[in-house]
């Protein structure tokens, strides 16, 4: 059973920043992908962030040069750093993960934390 656990969200005001964490537990040796996603009100889920095993991101140009992503020093975890927030950011934040090296097999199924309420304003 694999599980995606979030934290971190809450209010903020414009301009402020907030730090998003996501563990993944379960019978997991690795990840190939772990991200970010978002949805706001009448929207649909859109790509923040992602980070690769081997190192690369790639981010949606409405959060280049504001938000970093990076993985976390205990395994399987992810952060998004969120810095000069507004309020076109505010959204359901969802932890994503996928391409999972499980205990004698690959998993290409895609997993998907609960989400994490991140609301900016004043």
């Amino acid at each position: 059973q694999v599980q995606l656990v979030e934290s971190g969200g809450g209010l903020v005001q414009p301009g402020g920043s907030l730090r998003l964490s996501c563990g993944a537990s379960g019978d997991i040796l690795d990840i190939n992908v772990m991200g970010w996603y978002r949805q706001a009100p009448g929207k649909e889920r859109e790509l923040v962030a992602v980070f690769s095993r081997t190192g690369s991101t790639n981010y949606a140009d409405s959060v280049k040069d504001r938000f970093t992503i990076s993985g976390g020093s205990a395994k399987n975890t992810v952060h998004l750093q969120m810095n000069s927030l507004n309020a076109e950011d505010t959204a359901v934040y969802y932890c994503y993960a996928a391409g999972l090296w499980r205990d004698g097999w690959f998993d290409n199924m895609a997993y998907w934390g609960n989400g994490t309420q991140v609301t900016v304003s004043s």
